[in-house]
């Protein structure tokens, strides 16, 4: 019976010996060794082997980078006023060793000295400051986290302010500084457009008038030279008018009975109207009533000769069109200088005599 007990107490001496003997870290970790309360050595991730009941594995030392959130803390800037900012670290081990023994709690060290250094960096800027400077701010508390944690085998990867919040009277009177600002961006964009629109408006009537001024010019440029013309093709017709009733007369040779006839005609047109309440009769009316009755007989001043002694060329019945300003005075002038020397040819060709009798002394045929 003693036997197996003796046995039984060997084995589990042996497997206590082994338990402690051989030591397995996690991967990312580091164990602390003591040997008789003093440090010996650092365990690295796998299996270890440590000397039993005199070799302690102390402390296992999370190698990765941990974040940790510290609870809002009371801050007061420059211009009096306290805010509460919250903070978020990351942090890392570096030095299992030192973050063991040169510090007791590095975790609540990190949260001291940050909450220590963010009230010296906030106490130098003001509200507005603050709120716009959270680069500035973090930069700040990452470079003095930096350098003091270093002794302390930790190394800090990055700070970030996750909140400031300005007592509720504060926001209240933020709340309404932006919202004037905002309503005088309104305003003044507001302004902006209808400034632009007035200057589109009044570049638009600019243009109008000018327009409307150009339009009216040329309108006025193109009635006056269709006046122009008008006038030229009018005095052309004329001309021509005139040079066809002067071919007309001497072609037609009229005799004195036909010019008494006419004469006669017109003489009740003369009493024509209502305002004429006398009518002289002129004394011209024996002549032609003379010359209405003299049919076989010739009368002085009437040629016998049918036959034109010179016919006029009356030109082209096609009217000239102006070609310019200067070319349709010119052709205006041309034709009334051409009408007037038809008018003179005419008047300048010598009556033929009669087939009997003399001349008196004017040249002119004598009465039988």
């Amino acid at each position: 019976m003693w036997p197996f007990v003796l046995i039984g107490l060997l084995v589990l001496f042996v497997i206590v010996v082994l338990s402690k003997t051989v030591r397995i870290v996690p991967q990312a970790r580091a164990g602390v060794v003591e040997r008789f309360g003093k440090y010996k050595q650092t365990l690295p991730a796998g299996l270890n082997i440590v000397v039993p009941f005199i070799d302690r594995v102390r402390y296992l030392i999370d190698l990765r980078e941990q974040v940790v959130s510290f609870p809002p803390q009371p801050v007061i800037t420059e211009d009096n006023l306290v805010v509460s900012i919250d903070t978020v670290i990351y942090f890392q081990v570096t030095d299992p060793v030192a973050a063991t023994y040169e510090i007791a709690n590095y975790i609540q060290a990190v949260e001291q000295l940050t909450m220590t250094t963010l009230r010296n960096i906030v106490g130098g800027m003001d509200l507005e400051d603050t709120l716009t400077s959270r680069e500035e701010i973090n930069g700040g508390l990452r470079g003095v986290l930096d350098e003091a944690t270093g002794k302390w085998g930790i190394r800090v990867n990055r700070v970030e302010i996750k909140g400031i919040d300005p007592p509720p009277s504060i926001k209240d009177a933020m709340e309404k500084q932006m919202r004037a600002d905002r309503d005088k961006r309104a305003l003044v964009l507001q302004a902006e457009g209808q400034r632009q629109s007035a200057i589109l408006t009044a570049e638009g009537n600019k243009q109008s008038a000018i327009l409307n001024a150009e339009g009216e010019r040329e309108s006025q440029i193109l009635r006056a030279q269709a006046d122009r013309e008008a006038a030229i093709l009018r005095a052309q017709g004329e001309g021509q008018a005139i040079q066809t009733v002067f071919q007309a007369i001497h072609d037609g040779q009229p005799d004195q009975s036909l010019l008494a006839y006419q004469y006669l005609q017109m003489m009740p047109k003369i009493a024509e109207g209502d305002a004429n309440k006398l009518w002289i009769v002129p004394s011209e009316i024996g002549k032609a009533l003379e010359g209405l009755g003299s049919t076989m007989t010739d009368l002085a001043g009437i040629p016998r000769d049918a036959t034109p002694v010179k016919r006029v060329d009356m030109g082209s019945t096609e009217p000239v069109q102006p070609a310019g300003s200067g070319d349709a005075a010119r052709a205006a002038q041309d034709a009334a200088a051409e009408a007037i020397a038809a008018a003179r040819e005419i008047s300048d060709v010598p009556s033929p005599g009669p087939a009997a009798g003399g001349t008196g002394e004017e040249g002119g045929p004598t009465a039988p």
